[in-house]
């Protein structure tokens, strides 16, 4: 290589690295790509530099601010598509035109710390506690998985979980598992369906020994058919249709109040104003809440209290047939009291409710040790 070629392809790549430097510079931060957080730029304190966290928050925004990233994302999907392999982003492209987030065996003493402090809820709670894990699609749907594709027993972990559980423990499994041929997660994100959380439904009520309602007593109601979740944000593949979202409750005659900070405000079931933007699960009771309190002065039922990860949000409806009061709270954005609130309210039953997978690697149950 002579000289000057030398330096010409030294400036081309120098002139290459600027391009995207005063790019990523002038282009405004994004919060979201898809329904896909995006880290945002991290302030650095003592503690943050001298323990890396600074230097490891600050690598994830450069790589989800970087200029174009969709873009490259999407491009080495596609790439890694055509020469065979089925998984981008820890995200698989499986059978049924399904995406299927890959879950790996969890930190066992995540695990059990979480479900000891759930057993110290049920200790200071005061009123029963029911307790059951959701399994996600890898689980139940475990057969559209590419052939030879690494995936942790989910159904070992709710074993190991509630047999080592004080809580009263009742099973979202089986029923999910005898109707695993139908719609019961959405394909394209990790949530389950308003039929899987029918399913889920039916389980609860087996275990308080309540009627749930026929599935066919309710009415099937479309709202949406161009529906595109997390999965399909952090997987780059772009060839995916759209899922539909559904509900079967009215939410005729319900009094629902939403915190979503400490201020309450007027909220519903369900928010159609959420199928317009690029988080359309939130169409289910408006999105992240810290407390939201739904009443039906028409039902003569208990008060319910939910501990819960976003997947209760599209079952609650079917729960408004039979508790007059029910109070989720999530522990991601509560570190009150859940013991004394439950007292302060009148709480008559609690049931902590989450899917397996955030249930292995939530952080927030340590607030559950408050009594």
């Amino acid at each position: 290589m002579s000289k000057k070629h030398a330096i010409f392809i030294t400036a081309l790549f120098c002139s290459f690295l600027g391009v995207f430097l005063a790019a990523g510079v002038l282009s405004p931060d994004r919060v979201q790509s898809g329904r896909e957080v995006l880290h945002q730029l991290p302030k650095p304190t003592v503690e943050s530099v001298f323990s890396g966290e600074f230097m490891t928050d600050f690598e994830a925004y450069c790589n989800d601010q970087f200029f174009g990233r969709d873009t490259w994302v999407s491009m080495k999907a596609s790439a890694e598509q055509a020469v065979g392999k089925r998984e981008n982003n820890n995200v698989y492209l499986c059978a049924k035109d399904t995406l299927i987030t890959r879950f790996d065996a969890p930190d066992q003493n995540r695990v059990d710390s979480n479900t000891d402090y759930v057993n110290q809820f049920v200790a200071n709670a005061g009123v029963p506690v029911y307790f059951s894990l959701i399994p996600g699609q890898a689980e139940i749907w475990a057969d559209r998985l590419p052939d030879g594709a690494p995936n942790a027993d989910q159904k070992a972990i709710i074993n190991g979980v509630y047999g080592s559980s004080d809580a009263v423990c009742y099973d979202s499994y089986q029923s999910l598992w005898d109707h695993r041929d139908e719609y019961l997660y959405y394909r394209t994100d990790h949530h389950w369906t308003s039929l899987g959380a029918y399913y889920g439904y039916v389980s609860l009520m087996d275990a308080l020994g309540m009627e749930a309602v026929p599935l066919e007593r309710y009415t099937k109601s479309v709202v949406s058919e161009d529906f595109y979740g997390t999965t399909f944000s952090t997987s780059g593949i772009r060839s995916i249709k759209p899922d539909s979202i559904w509900t079967y409750v009215p939410d005729d005659g319900l009094q629902v109040t939403s915190y979503f900070s400490t201020a309450p405000e007027e909220g519903s079931l369900y928010n159609p104003s959420a199928l317009k933007g690029i988080d359309q699960y939130t169409y289910f009771m408006g999105g992240n809440q810290v407390l939201s309190i739904i009443k039906n002065p028409n039902v003569q039922g208990p008060k319910l209290l939910i501990l819960r990860d976003s997947y209760a949000d599209s079952m609650v409806p079917f729960l408004t047939k039979h508790f007059s009061e029910i109070h989720m709270v999530d522990l991601r954005y509560n570190r009150t009291s859940v013991p004394a609130y439950i007292k302060e309210a009148g709480i008559d039953m609690a049931l902590v409710l989450y899917s397996v997978p955030n249930y292995v690697t939530d952080t927030n149950f340590f607030t559950l040790r408050q009594k």
